[in-house]
């Protein structure tokens, strides 16, 4: 059977929840093929592990800068283009990284943990004192939300405000309703860089202000942009990991069991095969600096390369049953948070964040189980969850406490 490959950039596809068909046929029978994607113009697709691994490593060949998500071609470059850290080459992108690293090193983190603890513990007691709730935006989707904005330090009376405008952006019901939230942050947080490079502070914006690169101070652009980008790297990752990973967990009882019941000797690895299980990010896209040969075909000068991470997740030359989702996953090298240069500068904190909600679920739920029908986002971009509504069952002992 021959799978119809355009489907792969129509957000219907991702809705309904199941492209592995189509990436499986794929990596089998075209795993770096070309083709016309319509209003994003011709583009090559990669599906297979070792091909995709082998460009997010490549630097030198594969440029970000002309951008890493498809784009209908009528709507130009992207506007992030060279001046983000995700967008960035070469000596921008060093400088860049090497500013925010340390935000994001294992010192820091360290000294992150308890509070993040704290704070999943009240965020899961939350949820558990509601029964019902809606696991994206009540549960999966608040503590990164908390995090971000103590890096940001973002002030108290804002951050209601400001966390509102970042659930609409990433979960509200209409494209119309998330764009007119995002531009609200972006609003926000020119406002919010432009005082704090006259007044920096102790924090990740005041650090994005003061970046100078070829002897000059990155323009306000620049900063707010790369404000906005740690924002949804930040969040979004986390986010739908979190709720896909709740969801698959519904799905296999005996591994929320097993994480349940067995929390320290299986969270090593659980956290690592719910990441690739779950793979948020649908796509990222490289462009050739110059010509080149992947899978026995000539890749040209120019051309856009996609590269299908979840696909590359489930490819059975990298993974043992690659389409069992298995906790106790050991090795599991997926590609969800990139490799090479751009490998995920908060990927540390991220599994930290993971960790913290999945560790207090345990301890507080006992069962999870659907009440209504979940909704999948409908984007060629994110690979996750708009709504999961389910009702918490506590462990007895909670309940007692109660």
């Amino acid at each position: 059977m021959e799978y119809d490959i355009s489907s792969l950039v129509e957000g219907a596809t991702y809705r309904a929840g199941n492209p592995f068909e189509v990436w499986q046929w794929m990596r089998e029978n075209a795993p770096v093929v070309h083709y016309d994607a319509g209003e994003f113009g011709t583009i090559w697709s990669l599906t297979r592990f070792a091909d995709v691994k082998a460009v997010l490593r490549d630097a030198d060949t594969f440029t970000s800068s002309s951008g890493i998500l498809l784009r209908p071609v009528a709507q130009g470059g992207d506007p992030g283009g060279d001046k983000t850290l995700a967008l960035s080459d070469a000596a921008r992108h060093a400088t860049l990284r090497s500013a925010v690293a340390g935000w994001f090193a294992p010192r820091n983190l360290r000294l992150l943990t308890e509070s993040m603890e704290a704070a999943a513990r009240g965020i899961v007691s939350d949820a558990v004192s509601k029964s019902r709730v809606d696991f994206v935006t009540e549960v999966a989707a608040r503590l990164p939300l908390e995090v971000v904005w103590t890096f940001f330090d973002i002030p108290a009376n804002d951050r209601a405000a400001v966390t509102g405008w970042s659930m609409a952006a990433f979960c509200a019901t209409t494209a119309v309703e998330r764009s007119m939230a995002h531009l609200e942050i972006l609003e926000y947080f020119s406002s919010l860089a432009k005082k704090r490079r006259e007044q920096p502070g102790d924090d990740l914006v005041s650090v994005l202000a003061g970046i100078e690169f070829e002897g000059r101070l990155l323009p306000m652009e620049e900063v707010v942009l790369n404000c906005d980008n740690l924002l949804v790297g930040g969040t979004e990752n986390v986010r739908l990991a979190l709720a896909g990973g709740i969801h698959s967990l519904i799905g296999h009882p005996d591994q929320w069991a097993l994480l349940r019941d067995d929390f320290t000797q299986v969270i090593p690895t659980a956290v690592d095969e719910i990441l690739r299980w779950t793979a948020s990010a649908t796509h990222l896209v490289r462009t050739a600096r110059q010509d080149t040969v992947i899978g026995g075909q000539r890749i040209r000068r120019g051309d856009r390369v996609v590269l299908w991470l979840p696909s590359a997740n489930r490819d059975a030359d990298e993974f043992t049953d690659p389409d069992r989702f298995d906790l106790t996953r050991t090795p599991n090298r997926h590609v969800s948070l990139g490799s090479g240069p751009h490998h995920c500068v908060g990927v540390q904190l991220a599994k930290l964040e993971i960790r913290a909600v999945l560790q207090e679920l345990t301890r507080q739920v006992y069962r999870i189980v659907p009440y209504e029908q979940a909704e999948r986002l409908e984007s060629i971009v994110v690979n996750g969850f708009r709504t999961l509504p389910v009702q918490l069952e506590p462990r007895a002992s909670v309940r007692v406490l109660e």
